[in-house]
């Protein structure tokens, strides 16, 4: 792609709101923010929707029945006592780069319910649906590490999902009591199609007339409007109007974002794909600010059909996918773009600045079902919703890398060892990030609530 070709002038809206109201909202919102400790840190958020099934990829039981263990088998890794799924051989070269914990898990079966168990830190008031009642944690990040020195035209927090999957309550990311100000920036669409943009941000070669006509002339209004108006009313609005556009024309913005940039081996080595494409353009944005990235990884190939046999996304029921089947088509596909990543992170020296957190709703059914496909129309094996266990990979982020913490037992259905739940996780991504999790925020009613109500970092990570 040429330069800039994936960049198109859209409507100015966040959330349906106006860039400048937007902004504005923002500013509002950052009164009574609690302290931080100012850290040059971020966290990339791999979300895997539908579940990642721990017993495929990292948490295999080899000598469990045949209707708990599956197809695959383990494999070694480049250290000594980790194993990850066979699907996975550019894991097994990197394993000192990352470490796997087994043994969160929590009490929601359905999507709606796991979705805002695990984006949140916070017990759900219902157990299905994904509107949140309480924000998100890029949310709160985002409200409170706004009050922090940071480059003013880089969204702080980006989430990177497929263009039909863009709605703010589709992965429970909303922002609740928070505020539509504090929703993250979302970009939908495949960064791998020729034809991906970026909506709200940046301009075509050929509007930049078009547009230096209509800065001339609203330039020309605001001297007469200042001139009006003494009370300075203006003037603050008008800051508001300027940073809209800063962030629409911004050099910085347009680069972060534009994966042309890249030369094409390192784009080939993360994959010409949704997975991969997403994984560099997070790499790129907190290199150049951002500061919490979500990656949703759904479907790697978005407007290709999916094979009859698999799914789309990660939700391995038999009815939905045959699930060994679904697993050698997704993994391949995965493996490739989650160690990319890791590597790229190491190799240019922000493996601690950056925490890489792999997660996803819960696992799968130890116990392997057999149910007739809707597509295939024959009978198949999958697995169904499992919270009681799951695996999360973690990397980077200046922790102690090379291990695995906590365990399940031995039909990989409950943990044994290190029993955590989804607060202990975000526990260490607010540490990381230099975020007080203890201290209170305030909801609409101007109550106070605390960031996270339970919950301490993972002490094998960050001891």
């Amino acid at each position: 792609m040429k330069r800039r070709s994936f960049l198109e002038i859209g409507g100015l809206s966040v959330m349906g709101l106006g860039m400048s109201d937007f902004l504005r909202c923002q500013a509002q919102a950052k009164a009574g923010d609690p302290t931080f400790v100012d850290k040059d840190t971020s966290v990339i958020f791999v979300w895997l929707p539908g579940g990642l099934p721990h017993m495929e990829f990292y948490d295999l039981k080899p000598d469990a029945p045949a209707e708990y263990r599956g197809e695959f088998r383990p494999v070694k890794t480049n250290v000594p006592g980790i194993e990850v799924g066979e699907l996975l051989p550019l894991h097994t070269k990197i394993a000192d780069k990352f470490a796997l914990i087994r043994s969160i898990h929590h009490e929601f079966a359905d999507h709606g319910g796991a979705h805002k168990r695990m984006m949140t830190g916070r017990i759900p008031k219902t157990p299905t649906g994904t509107v949140n009642d309480a924000p998100a944690v890029s949310s709160i990040v985002k409200k409170v590490l706004s009050s922090g020195p940071q480059s003013m035209d880089m969204p702080l927090c980006v989430s990177c999902v497929d263009g039909s999957r863009a709605g703010i309550d589709t992965f429970a990311m909303g922002s609740a009591w928070l505020g539509a100000a504090n929703s993250p920036f979302i970009v939908g669409g495949d960064p791998s199609a020729e034809d991906f943009k970026v909506q709200n941000i940046g301009v075509k070669n050929e509007m930049e007339t078009r547009i230096d006509d209509r800065l001339a002339m609203l330039e020309g209004m605001d001297k007469l409007r200042r001139g009006i108006d003494k009370s300075g009313t203006m003037d603050a609005m008008d800051s508001f109007n300027r940073q809209a556009m800063e962030m629409l024309m911004s050099e910085d913005v347009r680069d972060a974002f534009d994966l042309a940039k890249e030369d094409t081996r390192t784009r080939n080595r993360y994959g010409m794909h949704a997975y991969g494409q997403r994984a560099l353009m997070a790499r790129r944005l907190v290199e150049a600010g951002s500061r919490f990235v979500t990656l949703v990884w759904e479907n790697p190939f978005p407007g290709k059909p999916v094979p009859k046999n698999c799914a789309y996304n990660w939700d391995s029921h038999a009815v939905n996918c045959h699930i060994f089947e679904d697993t050698k088509w997704r993994a391949p596909v995965y493996d490739q773009a989650l160690t990319a990543l890791i590597e790229d992170l190491y190799q240019r020296g922000l493996d601690k600045k950056v925490m890489l957190v792999v997660g996803s709703d819960f696992g799968h059914t130890p116990k392997i079902n057999v149910q007739r496909g809707t597509q295939t129309g024959v009978m198949q094996p999958g697995r169904d919703h499992w919270p009681k266990a799951m695996s999360i990979l973690v990397s980077g982020g200046g922790m102690n890398m090379g291990q695995v913490i906590g365990a399940t037992n031995s039909k990989g259905e409950h943990p044994v060892d290190r029993i955590m739940t989804p607060n202990d996780l975000w526990a260490t991504v607010y540490q990381h990030l230099g975020i007080d999790y203890n201290q209170y925020l305030s909801n609409l009613e101007g109550l106070p609530l605390q960031i996270l109500p339970f919950g301490k970092p993972i002490k094998e990570l960050v001891g």
